[in-house]
């Protein structure tokens, strides 16, 4: 594997490390653009807002059983990303992952 691979694989991991770990990756991507690292920072981005957000709206209800399904799925949808980074594939996060490509195209 080529330096300039493992560096873009390394990006793609670091952003699924919290949104913090996703905007360290992607200001380090940002001076010579890799397109795994930034397709991986699109979707770990897509999935750090969309879970914030909806967890916010979930947040109302006092029913554990809804906000752990919640955070159930979005640990699934995490987890999947996090394993095609490791295997240096493009996997699109399902359900969402177009979306997160299409919102966060200029990255």
């Amino acid at each position: 594997m080529k330096d300039e691979d493992k560096q873009g694989k390394s990006l793609a991991v670091l952003s699924y490390c919290t949104v913090i770990g996703a905007l360290i990756a992607m200001s380090i991507n940002n001076d010579d653009k890799k397109a795994f690292a930034s397709f991986h920072i699109r979707q770990a981005l897509g999935l750090s807002f969309a879970s914030l957000l909806l967890g916010f709206v979930v947040g109302w209800f006092d029913n554990i059983g809804i906000t752990a399904g919640f955070w159930g799925f979005f640990f699934v949808l995490w987890l999947y990303g996090f394993i095609g980074a490791l295997q240096g594939r493009y996997h699109l996060i399902p359900i969402l992952g177009i979306f997160f490509q299409k919102f966060f195209k200029r990255l």
